[in-house]
């Protein structure tokens, strides 16, 4: 049976939501001028989680420092985040999805895949089905998506990933060498900007040039691994399936790249703090708890590590993800000067429990801490996420300007 794939995507997820309940509120429509979704701009924790089309004419990127921000921009207009209000408006668009075939995979909380494998007698006209769950969930919802349609799970990921907002594009087996070997290797996704830079050395500038590339080179530019899966992800090649219960999701996480050298332990604890508290309040808006915990940091020679730890039981406990996040931290860090750290909690679930955590131990009980957690959520979400914080996060000061 001929597979056809759909992967839909909201379009800058977290500014359009912000932007719709804007606009209810009949404030000016965001995505149409320089803005972001961003916490306080006076505290250094704070960065771009989402930016507009207009915002990037002046090169301002996700993740980095809202400060910074504000500087290429003075004027930018700043929409405090709500994952309340994101989660319900993702299960809204997921709801319409899942109407048109019975395999959906919630790939993360801003896109799914669709199998529409053998849907041609329910739907003729597959492409026109494509415009049609792009258009109501634009009519009913009030914001945009890309649908990308193709062959296989990377086809319809990449095609979704062509020009923005508010499109259908397809990307077939007999569209790839059109299509997809003329765009830069980069482009390919699941291929990481480490492995890019080895086939840049390599003069291997595009995604044709990967994929006409001899194997063995690629073994041993790669890895024998990754060599094999990039060269099959460079001819089109993905037999993975649309899988209707992921338990894991996407991962849940926060990091803050800073402008000035970080050697100072307890100003790092300050920022994992804060980091693990944006993830796991993230997290909760899904109501989901995650079984593993993964802390990122950056040094000043732009050395990337990692290291993480996995439970036998999930948590969705701010204090408990910090306590491990430290934990992990320690165990990281050499004593260079830093300029990235990042946390992230990942192989998620919806399961309940009551059991205590495996991460670390404490005297309070879980079921205590996850009340607080919520309470603490919850006057966010009304009142906004400056009114109420952890209190190690309070002397956290906003990026000297240079």
């Amino acid at each position: 049976m001929k597979r056809i794939i759909f992967h839909i995507d909201v379009n800058s997820a977290f500014l359009s939501w912000s932007a719709v309940k804007l606009l209810e509120e009949g404030k000016e429509d965001i995505r149409l001028v320089p803005s972001v979704v961003s916490g306080d701009p006076n505290k250094r924790t704070s960065v771009v989680l989402a930016k507009s089309i207009p915002a990037k004419v002046y090169g301002i990127n996700t993740g980095e420092p809202i400060g910074m921000a504000l500087r290429k921009c003075p004027d930018i207009k700043i929409a405090k985040p709500d994952f309340s209000l994101y989660s319900a408006y993702s299960r809204a668009f997921m709801k319409i999805c899942s109407e048109y075939t019975p395999v959906l995979e919630k790939f993360s909380i801003d896109e799914c895949f669709l199998d529409m494998s053998g849907m041609e007698r329910v739907y003729p006209d597959i492409i026109k089905t494509a415009y049609e769950i792009k258009d109501r969930i634009k009519n009913e919802l009030g914001f945009t998506v890309n649908v990308g349609v193709g062959s296989n799970k990377l086809l319809a990921k990449m095609a979704s990933d062509f020009e923005k907002p508010d499109r259908v594009h397809t990307l077939f087996d007999y569209e790839v060498g059109e299509k997809m070997w003329r765009l830069p290797v980069r482009d390919l996704i699941f291929l990481g900007r480490a492995s890019v830079e080895k086939l840049e050395r390599l003069s291997i500038k595009t995604i044709g040039e990967l994929a006409d590339t001899d194997i063995q080179i690629l073994k041993a530019t790669l890895g024998n691994k990754a060599g094999e899966q990039m060269k099959r992800f460079a001819n089109g090649i993905d037999d993975s399936p649309v899988e209707e219960n992921r338990r894991a999701a996407k991962s849940y996480g926060h990091s803050i790249t800073l402008e000035e050298d970080l050697k100072d332990r307890e100003k790092a604890y300050n920022l994992l703090l804060a980091l693990s508290d944006a993830s796991a309040s993230r997290m909760r808006a899904d109501g989901l708890k995650a079984y593993c915990v993964t802390v990122n940091i950056r040094n000043n020679k732009f050395k990337n590590t990692s290291h993480q730890q996995k439970s036998d039981s999930p948590t969705d406990v701010t204090n408990t993800v910090y306590n491990t996040a430290k934990k992990l931290f320690d165990e990281l860090w050499d004593g260079s000067p830093l300029r990235l750290i990042g946390v992230s909690l990942s192989d998620v679930t919806a399961e309940e429990g009551s059991q205590l955590s495996m991460f670390v131990s404490g005297d309070e009980a879980e079921s205590k801490k996850h009340k607080i957690d919520t309470a603490m959520d919850n006057i966010r979400t009304k009142y906004g996420s400056s009114k109420i914080s952890h209190a190690s996060t309070l002397n956290t000061r906003k990026p000297k300007k240079k």
